[in-house]
């Protein structure tokens, strides 16, 4: 099929899509009105899902930043830290669409961002969330690909940009049908910039017709999540589990998964000596980002099922090949545990190799990133 013949298809498969997120926004109100009282959405705060902004829009040109949940959304906040403090000219907006990220996020950002829930992808809900903000680019992160967010943004003269860019094999298959792939390249086709996790993520966008012409590698964005600082309560609750655990021997299961991550993780990594990645021992769970609790200098322990962070593990056994320790199952967890806690010496190596690649992998990372934002986004802002 050639170029023309997929663009055509685009705009009908995204005529299709248009008509269906409107004929069917109805039930989705009904929807978040019913998850709002089962406690899924923010009490106060839901009108903003539906365009409806909570906070005056100041002067300025506006940097739209957007993430879907708690890992992605911290991701971004390195960039932005960095907009705020080299380019204090720019008003930073930031949205997040779970309520479990917005109740810890709403205290990592700095001072003067502005931060809304994210506007449900119906036309006229981002056309009013788009008209009001007016901002000068949008940055998504990860996967966040919706197709009235980004067509309707292209169409206004908003310049777009996937930063830490993801493609599952799974989406990939889930992109590539008749419908779907024509969809997928008209939006990808309005893209300033793809900044992929690894060569795999990069050939799959290629694969669904992105242009080799805006995909560039800077690194992995949540390398930077784990040199967080501690916010001051959470030091007063390190220093009494320091107390509390003194002289014991000492592990942590983490990222069992849902729920215990939210601020809670970065402050118990400091407080243990070895992190077992809890959420890489079944196939369901796919992972969990090994850079915080390798950042905190905790020996950490894997298991087999690293999901999309295997680019992580690779980049970190590379730069030094004690700093994580992958397993093939329970078994051999608890011979590896037992080995750690019982030799001062090799728990003591592991903890500083895991610290020494961090480093080494994260270097620069957040400097790269906005260096493409600032060639590829922001002088077509100009």
């Amino acid at each position: 099929m050639s170029t023309g013949q997929m663009a055509v298809r685009g705009k009908l498969a995204y005529g299709l899509y248009r008509v269906a997120t409107l004929a069917g926004a109805p039930l989705i109100y009904l929807h978040l009105h019913w998850r709002r009282l089962r406690g899924l959405e923010h009490p106060s705060r839901w009108p903003e899902r539906f365009g409806r902004p909570s906070l005056p829009r100041p002067p300025g040109p506006l940097l739209w930043f957007h993430a879907v949940s708690l890992g992605e959304g911290l991701a971004a906040i390195p960039v932005i830290k960095h907009c705020v403090g080299q380019h204090p000219g720019f008003v930073v907006l930031m949205t997040t669409t779970t309520t479990s990220a917005f109740e810890v996020i709403k205290d990592r950002l700095p001072n003067g961002v502005i931060y809304q829930l994210a506007p449900v992808d119906f036309p006229l809900v981002v056309d009013a969330f788009l008209g009001y903000w007016k901002p000068v680019a949008v940055l998504l992160m990860e996967s966040e690909l919706w197709p009235n967010l980004i067509i309707s943004a292209s169409e206004k003269g908003i310049t777009v940009a996937l930063l830490n860019a993801r493609m599952s094999s799974r989406s990939l298959k889930r992109w590539s049908g008749p419908i779907a792939l024509p969809l997928i390249s008209f939006m990808l086709s309005k893209l300033s910039l793809i900044v992929p996790l690894s060569t795999v993520e990069a050939i799959r966008f290629q694969l669904l017709h992105a242009s080799p012409s805006i995909i560039n590698f800077a690194g992995d964005l949540k390398y930077a999540v784990g040199d967080f600082d501690i916010l001051e309560k959470e030091g007063m609750k390190i220093k009494d589990l320091q107390l509390q655990l003194a002289e014991r021997p000492t592990w942590m299961a983490a990222s069992l998964h849902k729920g215990e991550e939210e601020g809670e993780l970065r402050m118990l990594y400091r407080v243990t000596p070895i992190a077992v990645i809890g959420g890489s021992f079944l196939p369901g769970l796919a992972g969990h980002n090994l850079s915080e609790a390798a950042a905190a200098g905790c020996a950490v322990l894997t298991g087999p099922y690293i999901g999309h962070f295997s680019n992580m593990l690779a980049e970190m056994l590379q730069s030094d090949c004690l700093s994580v320790l992958q397993v093939g199952g329970n078994i051999e967890l608890f011979e590896a545990l037992e080995q750690l806690l019982g030799d001062v010496k090799a728990l003591g190596a592991r903890q500083e190799a895991a610290r020494r690649a961090f480093s080494a992998v994260s270097n620069g990372v957040v400097n790269r990133v906005w260096n493409l934002i600032s060639h590829y986004v922001l002088k077509k802002t100009h």
